[in-house]
C-alpha cells in the first residue's frame, strides 16, 4: 500500500472517532483492558520538567467545591454594606470616584449616574461582627465559618470574557479551567467517579440569563480527560451512559474490547495523546455506569439532612439538590465539583430578582457548610462562592426609592471562602464609601486562583503544561497567595 494513503487512512479513522466518541458523554459505553495501565496516581511531568500527581507541599485541603454565581451578584445589596449612601440616593456618582472608568454599551448613554445605596437591611452576625444582608438569613448563620473577600477585582467588564477569565485565567477562550488544571494536577484518588465534575442549577430570577459553555469546565489545551463531566438532572445522568437497547453485557464487552485495541494501534500508528486520552475516557465512563446511579440515589438520605437543605432538595436540577450531590461526592473523594448557578444578571429590577435568587442559594449554601462541618469534611474541603465581577453603586436605567438595575463593575467584587486551610469568620479587604473602589487589600483573581491552588498543596507557578512552544500556567504570569486569609 501507498504510505501516503495508508497515513491518510489512519487520519480519517482518528478524525471519525474524534468526532464521535469526544468527551467522557460519547465514551460513556466503553471501558480499558487494563485499567492499571492508566492509574489516576500516575506521575504527569510537564514541559517543565516537574513532576506531577502529588502536591508540591503538604495540602490543607483535597477537594473544592466551587459555587459559582453566573451573572455577578450585587455585592453592594449582598456583603458590602454601605450605610452612608443612603445620603447620596439620586446623587451622581463623583467624578473623582469614578476617575474615567470605561463603560459598559448599556450604560454609557447615560445622562448622569445616579447613586441607588441598597434598599436592603444588614445586620452584624458571628462573633467578629461580619455585615450580611437580609437576603442571607441563612448564611449571616455560618460567617464563623467563612471568610468573607470584599476586594477582589478584574480586568474583564463582560460577561464572557469576564467568567472565561475567572475560569481560565485568560480572557480569550482556549485555555483549561480550573477544575481541568486540578485533574492535570492531582488526579483523583476516586477511580470510578471523574477528578471533576459539573452541575447547572435551575433558577428563578431573571429569565433571560447569560449563556454558559461547555468550555468553561473545558480541558483547553490539556488532554480532554481533564475536562469536567457534566452530570444531567433530567434522563441519564451522564449522556450514553446506559447499554443501548438489544445489547447485553456480554456484546458490550466483546465491542469495547476490540475498540480499545483498534485505539492503542492507532497510538502506535499516529502517537496522538487524545487517543490515550480517549482510552482513559472509556474507563471512566465503564465504572460510572454503577458510580454514577449510586450517587445521584438520595433515598438513603436522613430526613433531617434533607430539610437542611430545604424543599427544592427534592427537585432535581435546582441548587438544592445539586448541593447535596456536592456533599455527597465530597465524600467519595471527587477533587473538584462546581455547580452554575445563572440569572445574577440585574440590569433592572434587581430588588424583586435577587431576592429569588438569594432564596435559591442562601439556604442550600449554609447546609452545605453544616453538612460537611458535621462530617468532618469541611476542614478538607475548600468551598468557594461567587461571581465573575461586582455591579455599579449607580442605577442603570431608572431610579427609585424601591427599584433600580445595577451595571457591571470589575473593579471591586465580594466572595467568600470556607474550609481547606482558609481562616473562619474573618472579612477581608475593604473598598470605599461607593463600593466603587479598592482601599484595602485588593486581591486579583489571579490572586485567587493561585490561593485556591496553594490550599490544595499546589505552587501555581510550578503547574504547568507546554503547549506551542510555551509554558503555560493557570495563573499566566501573574498570581500572588493570599496568604493573609490562610491558617
Amino acid at each position: 500500500m501507498n504510505p501516503l494513503h495508508e497515513y491518510a487512512n489512519l487520519l480519517t479513522r482518528r478524525h471519525f472517532f474524534s468526532r464521535t466518541a469526544t468527551g467522557i458523554g460519547a465514551a460513556a459505553l466503553a471501558s480499558l483492558i487494563n485499567p492499571e495501565l492508566f492509574a489516576s496516581n500516575t506521575p504527569v511531568t510537564t514541559g517543565r520538567g516537574g513532576v506531577l500527581g502529588k502536591p508540591h507541599f503538604k495540602p490543607k485541603a483535597k477537594r473544592v467545591i466551587y459555587l459559582f454565581m453566573s451573572g455577578a451578584p450585587s455585592q453592594i445589596d449582598m456583603w458590602d454594606y454601605k450605610p452612608k449612601m443612603q445620603d447620596y440616593f439620586d446623587t451622581d456618582l463623583p467624578s473623582s470616584i469614578r476617575m474615567g472608568q470605561r463603560l459598559t454599551t448599556m450604560t454609557s448613554k447615560q445622562a448622569r449616574f445616579p447613586v441607588a445605596p441598597s434598599i436592603f437591611k444588614f445586620k452584624q452576625h458571628g462573633q467578629h461582627g461580619a455585615w450580611v444582608s437580609e437576603l442571607l438569613p441563612y448564611t449571616s448563620q455560618v460567617v464563623d465559618d467563612i471568610a468573607v473577600i470584599r476586594s477582589i477585582h478584574t480586568e474583564a467588564i463582560n460577561h464572557d470574557p469576564a467568567i472565561t477569565f475567572i475560569q481560565t485565567g485568560s480572557q480569550l477562550p482556549g485555555r483549561p479551567s480550573l477544575g481541568a488544571w486540578l485533574s492535570y494536577g492531582l488526579g483523583s484518588p476516586n477511580k470510578d467517579l471523574p477528578a471533576f465534575v459539573v452541575m447547572t442549577a435551575t433558577w428563578t430570577g431573571r429569565r433571560d440569563a447569560q449563556s454558559l459553555y461547555n468550555r468553561l469546565w473545558g480541558a483547553g489545551f490539556l488532554p480532554s480527560q481533564y475536562q469536567g463531566v457534566a452530570l444531567r438532572s433530567k434522563g441519564d445522568p451522564v449522556l450514553y451512559l446506559a447499554n443501548p437497547p438489544g445489547v447485553n453485557a456480554s456484546q458490550r464487552r466483546k465491542m469495547l474490547d476490540r475498540l480499545a485495541a483498534l485505539n492503542k494501534l492507532q497510538y502506535e500508528a499516529i502517537g496522538d495523546p487524545e487517543t490515550n486520552a480517549r482510552i482513559k475516557q472509556y474507563e471512566m465512563a465503564y465504572r460510572m455506569q454503577t458510580s454514577v446511579p449510586e450517587l445521584t440515589d438520595l433515598s438513603n438520605e436522613p430526613d433531617y439532612i434533607l430539610d437542611m437543605y430545604g424543599p427544592d432538595v427534592h427537585k432535581p436540577g435546582t441548587f438544592a439538590a445539586s448541593c447535596i450531590l456536592a456533599r455527597r461526592l465530597a465524600e467519595r473523594d471527587v477533587p473538584f465539583v462546581q455547580i452554575f448557578h445563572r440569572g445574577w444578571d440585574q440590569h433592572g429590577n434587581l430588588p424583586s430578582d435577587i431576592r429569588r435568587q438569594s432564596h435559591d442559594v442562601d439556604q442550600p449554601s449554609a447546609a452545605l457548610i453544616n453538612d460537611l462541618k458535621q462530617r468532618g469534611l469541611l476542614e478538607d474541603t475548600l468551598v468557594i462562592w461567587g461571581g465573575e465581577f461586582g455591579r455599579t453603586i449607580y442605577s442603570q436605567g431608572t431610579l427609585t426609592k424601591t427599584n433600580y438595575g445595577r451595571d457591571h463593575h470589575p473593579r471591586c467584587f465580594s466572595i467568600w471562602m470556607a474550609g481547606g486551610g482558609i481562616k473562619p469568620g474573618i472579612v477581608y479587604g475593604q473598598t470605599d464609601d461607593f463600593c466603587y473602589n479598592i482601599v484595602e487589600n485588593p486581591v486579583h483573581i489571579h490572586d485567587l486562583n493561585a490561593t485556591i491552588l496553594h490550599t490544595l498543596g499546589i505552587n501555581h507557578e510550578k503547574l504547568t503544561f507546554r503547549f506551542q512552544g510555551r509554558d503555560f500556567r493557570l495563573t499566566d504570569v501573574h498570581g500572588n497567595v493570599v496568604h493573609d486569609i490562610l491558617t
